[in-house]
Protein backbone atom coordinates (compact mmCIF):
# COMPACT_ATOMS: atom_id res chain seq x y z
CA UNK A 1 0.00 0.00 0.00
CA UNK A 2 1.33 3.45 -1.23
CA UNK A 3 0.08 6.63 0.73
CA UNK A 4 2.42 8.92 -0.90
CA UNK A 5 2.25 10.81 -3.33
CA UNK A 6 4.12 10.89 -6.68
CA UNK A 7 6.53 13.31 -8.19
CA UNK A 8 3.24 13.48 -11.04
CA UNK A 9 1.15 14.03 -8.54
CA UNK A 10 2.65 16.41 -6.64
CA UNK A 11 3.08 18.42 -9.77
CA UNK A 12 -0.59 17.91 -10.20
CA UNK A 13 -1.49 19.50 -6.86
CA UNK A 14 0.36 21.91 -7.39
CA UNK A 15 -1.28 22.87 -11.10
CA UNK A 16 -3.98 22.99 -9.46
CA UNK A 17 -3.30 25.20 -6.96
CA UNK A 18 -1.80 27.72 -8.93
CA UNK A 19 -5.29 27.38 -10.98
CA UNK A 20 -7.55 28.05 -7.87
CA UNK A 21 -5.24 30.88 -6.59
CA UNK A 22 -5.62 32.69 -10.06
CA UNK A 23 -9.44 32.05 -10.84
CA UNK A 24 -10.89 31.37 -7.35
CA UNK A 25 -13.39 34.61 -7.30
CA UNK A 26 -12.24 36.77 -4.29
CA UNK A 27 -15.51 37.40 -3.20
CA UNK A 28 -17.02 33.77 -3.18
CA UNK A 29 -13.44 32.64 -1.16
CA UNK A 30 -14.56 35.56 1.45
CA UNK A 31 -17.92 34.41 2.25
CA UNK A 32 -17.55 31.12 2.35
CA UNK A 33 -14.47 31.65 4.77
CA UNK A 34 -16.94 33.27 6.17
CA UNK A 35 -19.51 30.40 6.75
CA UNK A 36 -22.01 32.46 4.34
CA UNK A 37 -25.06 30.97 2.99
CA UNK A 38 -24.48 31.40 -1.09
CA UNK A 39 -26.88 32.10 -3.08
CA UNK A 40 -28.64 29.63 -6.12
CA UNK A 41 -26.50 32.28 -8.73
CA UNK A 42 -23.29 32.65 -6.77
CA UNK A 43 -22.71 28.97 -6.40
CA UNK A 44 -23.61 29.01 -10.59
CA UNK A 45 -21.34 31.70 -11.01
CA UNK A 46 -18.14 29.06 -9.60
CA UNK A 47 -19.68 26.11 -11.61
CA UNK A 48 -19.60 27.79 -15.05
CA UNK A 49 -16.12 28.88 -13.90
CA UNK A 50 -14.96 25.58 -13.72
CA UNK A 51 -17.52 24.01 -16.26
CA UNK A 52 -15.20 26.50 -18.92
CA UNK A 53 -11.97 25.14 -18.03
CA UNK A 54 -13.12 21.73 -18.19
CA UNK A 55 -12.84 20.78 -14.49
CA UNK A 56 -16.70 20.63 -13.11
CA UNK A 57 -16.74 17.18 -13.21
CA UNK A 58 -13.56 15.15 -12.70
CA UNK A 59 -15.06 11.62 -12.77
CA UNK A 60 -17.43 11.11 -15.49
CA UNK A 61 -16.20 9.59 -18.60
CA UNK A 62 -14.11 11.89 -21.20
CA UNK A 63 -16.80 11.87 -23.76
CA UNK A 64 -19.20 13.15 -21.67
CA UNK A 65 -16.99 16.12 -20.44
CA UNK A 66 -14.91 14.17 -17.74
CA UNK A 67 -11.07 15.36 -17.36
CA UNK A 68 -9.68 11.87 -17.95
CA UNK A 69 -8.15 11.97 -14.15
CA UNK A 70 -7.17 9.39 -12.19
CA UNK A 71 -9.00 8.73 -8.81
CA UNK A 72 -5.86 9.80 -6.72
CA UNK A 73 -5.82 13.12 -8.81
CA UNK A 74 -9.91 13.62 -8.36
CA UNK A 75 -8.67 13.23 -4.70
CA UNK A 76 -6.47 16.10 -5.17
CA UNK A 77 -8.61 18.23 -6.11
CA UNK A 78 -11.74 18.41 -4.27
CA UNK A 79 -9.55 18.23 -0.80
CA UNK A 80 -7.22 21.66 -2.84
CA UNK A 81 -11.01 23.15 -3.71
CA UNK A 82 -12.05 22.79 0.24
CA UNK A 83 -8.83 23.70 1.13
CA UNK A 84 -9.23 26.76 -0.84
CA UNK A 85 -12.43 28.19 0.17
CA UNK A 86 -14.28 27.47 -2.97
CA UNK A 87 -17.70 27.09 -3.20
CA UNK A 88 -18.96 23.56 -3.01
CA UNK A 89 -20.68 22.12 -6.42
CA UNK A 90 -23.97 20.65 -6.42
CA UNK A 91 -22.75 17.26 -5.38
CA UNK A 92 -27.26 16.29 -6.18
CA UNK A 93 -26.64 16.68 -9.37
CA UNK A 94 -22.77 16.32 -10.39
CA UNK A 95 -21.79 13.63 -7.83
CA UNK A 96 -24.85 11.89 -7.38
CA UNK A 97 -27.47 11.60 -10.41
CA UNK A 98 -24.83 12.26 -12.93
CA UNK A 99 -22.73 9.36 -12.19
CA UNK A 100 -26.18 6.88 -12.46
CA UNK A 101 -26.86 8.22 -15.65
CA UNK A 102 -23.89 7.45 -16.84
CA UNK A 103 -23.98 3.85 -15.21
CA UNK A 104 -27.37 2.74 -15.69
CA UNK A 105 -29.06 5.37 -17.84
CA UNK A 106 -30.16 5.07 -21.62
CA UNK A 107 -28.54 6.84 -24.42
CA UNK A 108 -30.98 9.33 -24.78
CA UNK A 109 -31.33 9.82 -20.96
CA UNK A 110 -27.62 10.64 -21.15
CA UNK A 111 -28.12 12.76 -24.20
CA UNK A 112 -31.11 14.91 -22.95
CA UNK A 113 -29.39 15.43 -18.53
CA UNK A 114 -25.62 14.98 -18.88
CA UNK A 115 -24.92 18.23 -20.74
CA UNK A 116 -27.46 20.60 -18.78
CA UNK A 117 -25.74 18.91 -15.69
CA UNK A 118 -22.42 19.85 -16.84
CA UNK A 119 -22.90 23.06 -17.64
CA UNK A 120 -25.18 24.22 -14.39
CA UNK A 121 -27.91 24.96 -17.10
CA UNK A 122 -30.40 22.52 -14.99
CA UNK A 123 -30.41 21.75 -11.35
CA UNK A 124 -31.44 18.60 -9.62
CA UNK A 125 -32.85 17.24 -5.95
CA UNK A 126 -33.13 14.23 -4.51
CA UNK A 127 -36.67 12.36 -3.60
CA UNK A 128 -35.67 9.88 -1.53
CA UNK A 129 -36.64 10.49 2.34
CA UNK A 130 -40.49 10.36 3.64
CA UNK A 131 -42.00 11.27 6.79
CA UNK A 132 -42.15 7.44 7.63
CA UNK A 133 -39.09 6.43 5.61
CA UNK A 134 -35.48 8.49 5.77
CA UNK A 135 -32.98 5.95 6.53
CA UNK A 136 -34.71 3.13 6.20
CA UNK A 137 -35.88 4.39 2.78
CA UNK A 138 -37.32 0.40 2.16
CA UNK A 139 -40.53 1.60 3.86
CA UNK A 140 -41.19 4.27 1.45
CA UNK A 141 -44.55 4.65 0.34
CA UNK A 142 -44.65 7.24 -2.71
CA UNK A 143 -46.54 4.97 -5.44
CA UNK A 144 -45.96 5.31 -9.20
CA UNK A 145 -48.64 3.37 -11.38
CA UNK A 146 -48.36 3.04 -15.08
CA UNK A 147 -50.72 4.21 -16.91
CA UNK A 148 -49.82 3.45 -20.53
CA UNK A 149 -46.58 5.46 -21.79
CA UNK A 150 -46.54 7.19 -18.42
CA UNK A 151 -46.49 6.75 -14.67
CA UNK A 152 -48.95 8.17 -12.64
CA UNK A 153 -46.84 9.48 -9.05
CA UNK A 154 -48.77 10.52 -5.73
CA UNK A 155 -47.12 10.67 -2.32
CA UNK A 156 -44.95 12.93 -0.24
CA UNK A 157 -41.25 13.47 -0.05
CA UNK A 158 -39.56 15.63 2.91
CA UNK A 159 -36.01 17.10 3.77
CA UNK A 160 -35.79 17.64 -0.02
CA UNK A 161 -32.52 19.83 -0.52
CA UNK A 162 -33.22 23.05 -2.71
CA UNK A 163 -36.14 21.26 -4.32
CA UNK A 164 -37.12 25.49 -4.59
CA UNK A 165 -34.50 25.70 -7.26
CA UNK A 166 -34.50 22.47 -8.92
CA UNK A 167 -35.74 21.61 -12.57
CA UNK A 168 -35.32 18.15 -12.01
CA UNK A 169 -35.63 15.43 -9.21
CA UNK A 170 -34.07 12.13 -9.31
CA UNK A 171 -37.07 9.91 -7.27
CA UNK A 172 -37.67 6.71 -6.01
CA UNK A 173 -41.07 5.23 -6.32
CA UNK A 174 -42.90 2.04 -5.34
CA UNK A 175 -44.27 0.09 -8.24
CA UNK A 176 -44.65 -3.05 -6.82
CA UNK A 177 -45.54 -4.68 -3.42
CA UNK A 178 -46.98 -2.47 -0.67
CA UNK A 179 -44.98 -4.98 1.81
CA UNK A 180 -42.45 -2.04 3.85
CA UNK A 181 -39.30 -4.40 3.38
CA UNK A 182 -39.88 -5.60 0.07
CA UNK A 183 -36.78 -3.90 -1.93
CA UNK A 184 -37.52 -5.58 -5.51
CA UNK A 185 -41.03 -3.46 -5.85
CA UNK A 186 -38.65 -0.05 -6.15
CA UNK A 187 -37.75 1.89 -9.19
CA UNK A 188 -35.55 4.67 -9.92
CA UNK A 189 -37.32 7.95 -11.64
CA UNK A 190 -36.90 11.38 -13.48
CA UNK A 191 -39.11 13.75 -12.60
CA UNK A 192 -39.93 17.73 -14.06
CA UNK A 193 -40.39 19.47 -10.83
CA UNK A 194 -42.62 21.76 -13.57
CA UNK A 195 -45.17 19.09 -13.74
CA UNK A 196 -48.45 19.82 -12.76
CA UNK A 197 -49.24 18.13 -9.40
CA UNK A 198 -46.39 19.32 -7.27
CA UNK A 199 -46.23 20.90 -4.75
CA UNK A 200 -43.23 22.63 -2.81
CA UNK A 201 -43.74 23.20 1.13
CA UNK A 202 -40.63 24.89 2.45
CA UNK A 203 -39.11 23.35 5.97
CA UNK A 204 -37.43 26.06 8.07
CA UNK A 205 -33.83 24.81 10.00
CA UNK A 206 -32.99 25.42 13.33
CA UNK A 207 -30.31 28.16 11.68
CA UNK A 208 -33.47 30.09 10.53
CA UNK A 209 -32.44 29.22 6.50
CA UNK A 210 -34.73 27.60 4.17
CA UNK A 211 -32.63 24.62 2.41
CA UNK A 212 -34.69 21.95 2.80
CA UNK A 213 -38.46 21.41 1.92
CA UNK A 214 -41.16 19.01 1.71
CA UNK A 215 -42.48 17.90 -1.62
CA UNK A 216 -46.01 16.22 -2.49
CA UNK A 217 -46.97 14.54 -5.54
CA UNK A 218 -50.72 14.52 -6.98
CA UNK A 219 -51.26 12.24 -9.80
CA UNK A 220 -48.00 13.67 -11.56
CA UNK A 221 -47.65 11.91 -14.99
CA UNK A 222 -44.04 11.21 -15.76
CA UNK A 223 -43.18 9.65 -18.95
CA UNK A 224 -42.55 6.16 -19.07
CA UNK A 225 -38.95 7.31 -20.45
CA UNK A 226 -37.77 8.83 -17.65
CA UNK A 227 -37.39 5.23 -15.46
CA UNK A 228 -33.73 4.63 -14.90
CA UNK A 229 -32.73 0.47 -15.25
CA UNK A 230 -35.48 -1.89 -14.70
CA UNK A 231 -38.51 -1.16 -12.99
CA UNK A 232 -38.33 -3.33 -9.67
CA UNK A 233 -34.76 -2.52 -9.92
CA UNK A 234 -34.08 0.75 -8.48
CA UNK A 235 -32.94 -0.47 -5.20
CA UNK A 236 -29.79 -1.38 -7.30
CA UNK A 237 -29.33 1.99 -8.45
CA UNK A 238 -30.34 3.98 -5.03
CA UNK A 239 -27.24 1.63 -3.36
CA UNK A 240 -24.80 2.95 -5.84
CA UNK A 241 -25.80 6.38 -5.61
CA UNK A 242 -25.53 6.78 -1.94
CA UNK A 243 -21.71 5.18 -2.07
CA UNK A 244 -21.31 8.15 -3.84
CA UNK A 245 -22.91 10.67 -1.73
CA UNK A 246 -21.14 8.74 1.43
CA UNK A 247 -17.57 9.06 -0.57
CA UNK A 248 -17.83 12.82 -0.66
CA UNK A 249 -18.53 13.21 3.11
CA UNK A 250 -15.29 13.28 4.26
CA UNK A 251 -14.24 16.64 2.82
CA UNK A 252 -10.98 16.59 4.32
CA UNK A 253 -10.16 19.85 2.62
CA UNK A 254 -12.80 22.03 4.13
CA UNK A 255 -12.02 20.46 7.14
CA UNK A 256 -8.33 21.20 7.22
CA UNK A 257 -9.21 24.88 6.06
CA UNK A 258 -11.48 25.18 9.13
CA UNK A 259 -9.29 23.82 11.74
CA UNK A 260 -6.74 26.15 10.81
CA UNK A 261 -8.84 28.96 10.63
CA UNK A 262 -10.23 27.83 14.11
CA UNK A 263 -6.30 27.91 15.27
CA UNK A 264 -6.26 31.30 14.30
CA UNK A 265 -9.45 32.42 15.57
CA UNK A 266 -8.38 30.64 19.27
CA UNK A 267 -5.15 33.02 19.25
CA UNK A 268 -7.46 36.15 19.08
CA UNK A 269 -10.13 34.94 21.47
CA UNK A 270 -9.34 36.08 24.79
CA UNK A 271 -10.07 33.86 28.18
CA UNK A 272 -9.60 35.14 31.95
CA UNK A 273 -7.35 37.61 30.15
CA UNK A 274 -4.95 35.24 27.98
CA UNK A 275 -5.64 33.88 24.58
CA UNK A 276 -7.94 30.82 24.41
CA UNK A 277 -5.38 28.73 22.58
CA UNK A 278 -3.26 29.03 25.44
CA UNK A 279 -5.91 27.10 27.55
CA UNK A 280 -5.13 23.73 28.51
CA UNK A 281 -8.48 21.91 28.15
CA UNK A 282 -9.26 23.68 24.84
CA UNK A 283 -6.45 23.06 23.14
CA UNK A 284 -6.10 19.39 24.45
CA UNK A 285 -9.52 19.18 22.41
CA UNK A 286 -8.18 20.67 19.39
CA UNK A 287 -5.53 18.20 19.59
CA UNK A 288 -7.79 15.75 19.57
CA UNK A 289 -9.99 16.57 16.85
CA UNK A 290 -6.49 17.34 14.60
CA UNK A 291 -5.38 13.44 15.43
CA UNK A 292 -8.44 12.27 14.46
CA UNK A 293 -8.55 14.73 10.84
CA UNK A 294 -5.11 13.30 10.40
CA UNK A 295 -6.49 9.58 11.11
CA UNK A 296 -9.62 10.48 8.59
CA UNK A 297 -7.29 11.27 5.95
CA UNK A 298 -4.77 8.42 6.21
CA UNK A 299 -8.32 6.54 6.13
CA UNK A 300 -8.83 7.99 2.60
CA UNK A 301 -5.76 7.74 0.90
CA UNK A 302 -6.01 3.59 1.93
CA UNK A 303 -9.43 3.28 0.11
CA UNK A 304 -8.03 5.66 -3.00
CA UNK A 305 -5.32 2.79 -2.71
CA UNK A 306 -7.54 0.30 -3.26
CA UNK A 307 -9.92 1.71 -5.56
CA UNK A 308 -6.70 2.81 -7.77
CA UNK A 309 -5.42 -0.83 -7.86
CA UNK A 310 -9.21 -2.42 -8.48
CA UNK A 311 -11.21 -0.12 -10.65
CA UNK A 312 -14.02 -0.94 -8.60
CA UNK A 313 -16.49 1.84 -7.41
CA UNK A 314 -16.92 2.31 -3.23
CA UNK A 315 -18.25 0.03 -0.89
CA UNK A 316 -19.46 -0.80 2.26
CA UNK A 317 -16.08 0.85 3.41
CA UNK A 318 -17.11 4.24 2.45
CA UNK A 319 -19.69 4.44 5.64
CA UNK A 320 -16.33 4.44 7.53
CA UNK A 321 -15.33 8.02 6.03
CA UNK A 322 -19.32 8.63 6.83
CA UNK A 323 -18.98 8.80 10.38
CA UNK A 324 -15.74 10.12 11.01
CA UNK A 325 -15.91 13.18 8.63
CA UNK A 326 -19.33 13.81 9.99
CA UNK A 327 -18.41 14.34 13.24
CA UNK A 328 -15.14 15.93 12.76
CA UNK A 329 -16.97 18.92 11.11
CA UNK A 330 -19.24 18.80 13.75
CA UNK A 331 -16.59 18.69 16.61
CA UNK A 332 -14.71 21.76 14.92
CA UNK A 333 -17.90 24.01 14.71
CA UNK A 334 -18.39 22.82 18.16
CA UNK A 335 -15.41 24.41 19.33
CA UNK A 336 -15.89 27.28 17.35
CA UNK A 337 -18.72 27.88 19.15
CA UNK A 338 -16.70 27.56 22.35
CA UNK A 339 -13.97 30.28 21.22
CA UNK A 340 -16.57 32.54 20.52
CA UNK A 341 -18.19 32.44 23.71
CA UNK A 342 -21.24 34.70 23.62
CA UNK A 343 -20.40 36.48 20.79
CA UNK A 344 -21.68 33.84 18.93
CA UNK A 345 -25.32 33.96 20.11
CA UNK A 346 -27.51 34.82 16.99
CA UNK A 347 -27.41 38.50 17.37
CA UNK A 348 -30.17 40.99 16.56
CA UNK A 349 -30.10 43.70 13.37
CA UNK A 350 -27.61 45.98 13.82
CA UNK A 351 -29.10 49.43 15.29
CA UNK A 352 -28.40 52.67 13.87
CA UNK A 353 -24.77 53.81 14.42
CA UNK A 354 -23.73 50.56 15.71
CA UNK A 355 -20.41 49.11 14.53
CA UNK A 356 -19.01 45.81 15.56
CA UNK A 357 -15.30 44.32 14.82
CA UNK A 358 -14.51 41.74 12.16
CA UNK A 359 -14.01 39.16 15.17
CA UNK A 360 -17.63 40.01 16.21
CA UNK A 361 -19.20 39.78 12.83
CA UNK A 362 -17.64 36.40 12.27
CA UNK A 363 -19.01 34.84 15.49
CA UNK A 364 -22.29 35.71 14.70
CA UNK A 365 -22.46 33.60 11.82
CA UNK A 366 -21.14 30.48 14.01
CA UNK A 367 -23.96 29.66 15.88
CA UNK A 368 -26.66 29.77 12.78
CA UNK A 369 -23.37 27.30 11.36
CA UNK A 370 -23.48 25.20 14.58
CA UNK A 371 -26.67 24.41 14.03
CA UNK A 372 -26.86 23.43 10.34
CA UNK A 373 -24.06 20.85 10.84
CA UNK A 374 -26.29 18.95 12.98
CA UNK A 375 -28.24 17.30 10.23
CA UNK A 376 -24.69 15.86 8.76
CA UNK A 377 -24.47 12.89 11.12
CA UNK A 378 -28.51 12.06 9.96
CA UNK A 379 -28.48 12.29 6.23
CA UNK A 380 -27.06 10.19 3.45
CA UNK A 381 -28.32 7.43 6.19
CA UNK A 382 -27.48 8.17 9.73
CA UNK A 383 -24.60 7.09 11.55
CA UNK A 384 -26.35 4.61 13.77
CA UNK A 385 -27.30 2.63 10.66
CA UNK A 386 -23.83 3.63 8.96
CA UNK A 387 -22.69 1.31 12.31
CA UNK A 388 -25.34 -1.54 11.40
CA UNK A 389 -23.88 -1.73 7.64
CA UNK A 390 -19.95 -1.75 8.74
CA UNK A 391 -21.28 -4.56 11.50
CA UNK A 392 -22.49 -6.48 8.90
CA UNK A 393 -20.80 -6.21 5.37
CA UNK A 394 -17.56 -5.43 6.47
CA UNK A 395 -17.20 -6.95 10.12
CA UNK A 396 -19.65 -9.99 9.44
CA UNK A 397 -21.66 -9.60 12.62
Amino acid sequence: MDLNYSPEECAFRDEVRGWLDANLPADLKERVANFAVLTKEETQRWHGILSKKGWVAPAWPVEWGGTGWNVVQRYIFEEECGYAGAPQLPALSLMMCAPVLIRYGTEAQKKRFLPRIHDGSESWCQGYSEPGAGSDLSALKTRAERDGDHYVVTGQKTWTTHAQWADWMFCLVRTGSDSPKQQEGISFLLVDMKSPGITIRPLILMDGSHEVNEVFFDRVRVPAGNLVHEEGKGWTVAKYLLGYERMNQGRIGIAKRTLAKLKDYAREAVKDGKPLMDDVRFRDRLARVEVELMALELTNLRMLDQMRRSGRPPGAEVSILKIRGTEIHQALSELFVQAAGPFAQPLAPLAAGDEFDAFQDFAAALMPKFLNLRKMTIYGGSNEIQRNIIAKMILGL
